[in-house]
């Protein structure tokens, strides 16, 4: 959150939006809704939400991703991947932490990542 003339801004949000697809790179600062499908690369700044019927086809790189939709491809996470009750990840997960609902599906290799102590 940025501060200017003493007030809070929010960050950014983007969304792609049901029905829609796509393909290439996308990059934004702030915050990426995919409620459609993205085929391509991911990074979003702070945080990446995927819809139920979204769907990501690519490397997804954030701060934060709360996944609810389907990814195939790799997510690395500076913070947090939430993977919900009906979400499905094809691919490998680096976070620092991770949190899987009852239903949700990974298949691939995940690492722990803690920051080293100062």
């Amino acid at each position: 959150m940025a501060v200017t003339n003493g007030r809070a801004e929010s960050a950014t949000i983007s969304i792609i939006a049901a029905g829609t697809v796509v393909t290439g790179d996308v990059a934004t600062e702030g915050v990426l809704k995919v409620e459609g499908q993205v085929i391509g690369n991911i990074r979003a700044g702070q945080q990446l939400l995927v819809a139920r019927d979204g769907s990501v086809q690519g490397n997804i790189e954030t701060g934060q991703a709360v996944i609810g939709g389907l990814v195939t491809g790799n997510v690395i996470a500076s913070d947090r991947v939430e993977i919900q009750g009906a979400a499905s990840v094809e691919g490998d997960i680096i976070a620092k932490r991770l949190v899987v609902l009852e239903g949700g599906r990974l298949n691939g290799s995940l690492e722990m990542r803690v920051e080293p102590a100062a």
